[in-house]
């Protein structure tokens, strides 16, 4: 069974955006093992330097993915790669095809991920050209997975 890590920097504070997690979760199981890393964001006001607070965040994904050891690496990027669902899903089995039995999600806080977290990734991963809060992103995240697992099993979800 395939086994997605999905690493995320920050809490889903609001209940609506848990139950939606839950209800994923749940659809996913059928197919696949998730494991979620919630890393703890940093604090930040207006005076402090975007990068410098991606750095810090960076250090604690990177610890994160050396844990998981021959994973696949996706990071979410508003200038990363955009598929269809179905490609998505096509992208999905190429990479399993091609023996890896682990795929590890980057969903990054607020501001963002550091350039040392994307270009660890072998894909860069854009949702839309829209720009959504990271907490939305990674439930369409785990939506988009949850799509992609139905159309690669020939499963009525995608019309």
């Amino acid at each position: 069974m395939l086994h997605v890590h999905l690493i995320v920097v920050g809490k889903l504070k609001e209940t609506y955006w848990r139950e939606a997690e839950v209800e994923y979760l749940k659809r996913l199981s059928a197919f696949v093992r998730v494991t979620i890393h919630e890393l703890k964001e940093e604090s930040f006001s207006d005076k402090d330097k975007p990068e410098i607070i991606k750095e810090h965040e960076a250090k604690k994904i990177t610890i994160e993915i050396k844990k998981i050891s021959d994973s696949f690496i996706i990071v979410l990027d508003e200038h990363g790669k955009q598929f269809s669902s179905i490609n998505f899903a096509k992208q999905l089995n190429v990479v399993t095809v091609q023996q890896h039995n682990t795929i590890t999600l980057v969903v990054g806080g607020p501001l963002g991920l550091h350039e040392s977290i994307r270009q660890r990734a072998h894909l860069n991963l854009s949702l839309s050209l829209l720009t959504f809060t990271h907490q939305m992103a990674r439930i369409i995240l785990l939506e988009q997975l949850y799509r992609a697992m139905m159309i690669a099993h020939s499963r009525r979800y995608h019309y």
